[in-house]
């Protein structure tokens, strides 16, 4: 917590200070009330006589000294603010950046429900404990100390009767905080059983209403909320036996104060003044100490809540990054012979074949998700060259998404390697990797903000027209090649060291918004995904907001979005995980067919259930219980494979309709082109009869 602390340990040095001033302004007072009623008033110095104007000076002196102590407690307030509002946002920001790090299987562990109240409720709870140590525990030690050495020059007495009391609050104090501090953390535990089940109902309202399940959510929902409030009583039950045993412990005091001093009155040892300041000092210390009382239990609670913070903070992510990034050759021969495994060389040869954009290898490839004992994939061997079109099918369970998912990184191998352009994915930075990957889900998550903006996701270009700088491996040599030839809209990402991870303390605001890709291939990008025909006829066209999570948009029209954002990406790998499967067959057929033109040299995986949508892959996969037990084109699976002649039976009509559909998209190709050729003859020979 105290690199956190010290960044604004400044502002907590000029609060403490303030505070200082305003419990010197506190201390002071006693003093003077005790002259008003001895000098002023009794006129004990002054044989019985009164002193008006005495009253009157030292009066304006106390109300002088109220005034500055208000400005200095409201000053104190502004920078103990200063100091754990900064501090909270910084945790907020690192906590949201931590998160971002994490790989799916750590997400899963902690939670959402309980991820959204460590970075909401427990940092709330670190920025009461600064501000609660910094403004409350300065007062109550300055305020202690002050008291019991004023209370000594009026009167040791008067001090030890204090100092008698006080092992009794402590004692109270130090038992309570004991059973407060295990229920601390059960409350916390319990509010991330409540969140979590808030953010479930929530996005599942839809299926709660249809399957008229609202009864059942409510008694589960309360049940939990239940649980929560009995640990809350338990916390506030503690409370309330303390707070009345340390009010009956300060009240003896007083009395005991009172009944002591007025003895040494009517013997003359004490004045009545000094009876009076002797109780507002006992007053203010006692106060002191139940502030205190109170300070513990929060910043008992903030402790906890800290713990809970940084096991988020210091946790490790799964997936750390290699150092390749594809720009230089140097990085390419630290690979090759120093990120070798037992299995053998991770990179093997990697500079020969650099070159290549969008090559794929799995090499006895075997995954087991965490926590489980069965393998998903299972001795995986795959070659998917630069611009080859693979599709994958299987029935349910059989590991096609997780097979993409190692491609990304989403998760890591557990045995075997895959390897991009000849290079381990686990040995490229995270950032390079997945920037060559452009990937659209059949579960397709839109932001809140325009259409445009959402398409423009992916990709961000700075609008800058620049010669752009390929560096690739000569394949003999391992030297590099630059190719300064292509020209382009240059990615800021680019010109920040050609993919490099950007150095976040050096990030702008254009570099932190999306949507900076240009209009037109925006538009290029929804055009091929079939998705210009239904954005164009909306009042706001590309500007028109989308709802959360889409909610305004069918499922169609969502998965259309999200393929003209992998499209615009122009990545030289395109995976697309049954993201069509809300589309008609003409309209995939028609998407398919433009990505074909629009992108013949991208590497494209498709995983899908249908076969009319994967019928013209130059290759296609069947997986079972994890495994490839089929490999080849359409035509000769059909021949040689049951489970694929199983799958085209079950679909002969949606087959039939593709093939329609394509037959005649490419029969309007055509007579386009003739109507066209022939207009231009036409003119040709009008041309010809005028001249």
């Amino acid at each position: 917590m105290w690199q956190y602390v010290k960044r604004y340990a400044h502002f907590a040095f000029i609060a403490a200070l303030f505070m200082g001033g305003e419990v010197l302004m506190d201390l002071i007072q006693p003093g003077l009330m005790r002259r008003i009623v001895d000098d002023g008033v009794l006129g004990l110095n002054n044989n019985g006589v009164g002193n008006l104007e005495l009253v009157w000076r030292l009066g304006i002196q106390m109300i002088g000294m109220v005034l500055i102590g208000c400005c200095f407690g409201s000053l104190n307030n502004v920078f103990v603010n200063m100091t754990s509002q900064n501090m909270g946002n910084d945790l907020r920001k690192d906590m949201f950046r931590k998160i971002m790090t994490f790989s799916f299987p750590q997400i899963d562990a902690f939670g959402a429900g309980s991820l959204i109240t460590r970075i909401t409720n427990d940092v709330t709870q670190v920025e009461r404990l600064i501000a609660q140590f910094v403004r409350g525990m300065v007062r109550t030690v300055l305020m202690t100390i002050g008291s019991l050495y004023f209370m000594f020059t009026l009167s040791p007495d008067f001090a030890f009767i204090v100092l008698g009391a006080l092992p009794f609050i402590i004692g109270a104090m130090y038992f309570a905080l004991r059973k407060l501090n295990p229920l601390f953390t059960l409350q916390q535990e319990k509010l991330d059983v409540v969140n979590d089940m808030l953010q479930e109902d929530i996005s599942a309202i839809r299926i709660i209403k249809a399957c008229v399940r609202e009864t059942y959510e409510k008694f589960r929902f309360g049940k939990a909320n239940d649980d929560l409030i009995k640990t809350q009583l338990k916390v506030l039950l503690t409370l309330a036996f303390l707070n009345p045993l340390v009010n009956m412990v300060m009240n003896l005091s007083v009395a005991a104060i009172l009944w002591y001093g007025a003895r040494d009155v009517m013997e003359g040892a004490a004045s009545p003044g000094s009876i009076m300041a002797a109780i507002t000092y006992t007053t203010q210390l006692l106060m002191g100490i139940m502030m205190l009382m109170m300070l513990f239990q929060n910043i008992s609670r903030g402790f906890i809540s800290w713990k809970r913070l940084a096991t988020v903070l210091h946790l490790e992510p799964e997936i750390q990054d290699g150092k390749f990034e594809n720009k230089d050759c140097s990085d390419v021969s630290v690979l090759s012979f120093e990120n070798a495994d037992i299995a053998g060389q991770r990179s093997e040869n990697t500079t020969k074949i650099i070159n290549a954009q969008g090559r794929i290898e799995f090499v006895n490839v075997s995954f087991t998700y965490p926590g489980s004992q069965k393998p998903v994939l299972e001795n995986i061997n795959l070659t998917i060259n630069p611009g080859e079109t693979i599709a994958i099918m299987g029935s349910t369970g059989s590991g096609k998404t997780t097979l993409i998912n190692l491609i990304p990184r989403f998760y890591d191998v557990t045995e075997g390697s895959v390897r991009i352009d000849g290079v381990d994915v686990r040995d490229y930075k995270v950032s390079a990797l997945r920037r060559k990957i452009a990937i659209a889900l059949q579960k397709s998550e839109l932001f809140s903000t325009s259409i445009k903006e959402n398409i423009a996701w992916g990709r961000r270009d700075s609008g800058e027209t620049k010669t752009e700088t390929e560096t690739t491996c000569d394949s003999k040599t391992g030297t590099a090649i630059t190719d300064k030839t292509k020209t382009g809209t240059a990615s800021p990402d680019k010109s920040r060291g050609n993919g490099s991870q950007p150095d976040e303390a050096k990030l702008t605001e254009s570099d932190a918004h999306p949507n900076t890709a240009a209009d037109a291939d925006i538009e290029r990008a929804a055009r091929i995904a079939q998705a210009h025909e239904f954005i164009a006829p909306l009042e706001q066209g590309y500007d028109t907001v989308v709802a959360e999570r889409g909610m305004s948009l069918s499922g169609g029209q969502k998965q259309r979005i999200a393929l003209a954002r992998a499209v615009l990406k122009e990545s030289p790998i395109m995976i697309f995980d049954d993201a069509t499967s809300a589309l008609d067959l003409k309209t995939e057929a028609n998407f398919y067919n433009e990505l074909a033109k629009t992108s013949p040299n991208s590497t494209k995986i498709i995983v899908a259930q249908r076969i009319a949508s994967v019928r013209r892959a130059n290759r296609i996969l069947i997986l079972e219980n994890g495994e490839i037990v089929a490999e080849g084109t359409h035509k000769e699976l059909l021949k040689s494979c049951a489970i694929y002649q199983d799958i085209y039976q079950s679909q002969v009509g949606d087959i039939a309709q593709h093939e329609n559909a394509t037959q005649t998209e490419n029969a309007n190709t055509t007579q386009s082109k003739a109507s066209t050729t022939g207009k231009e003859a036409d003119a040709s020979a009008k041309g010809g009869e005028r001249a």
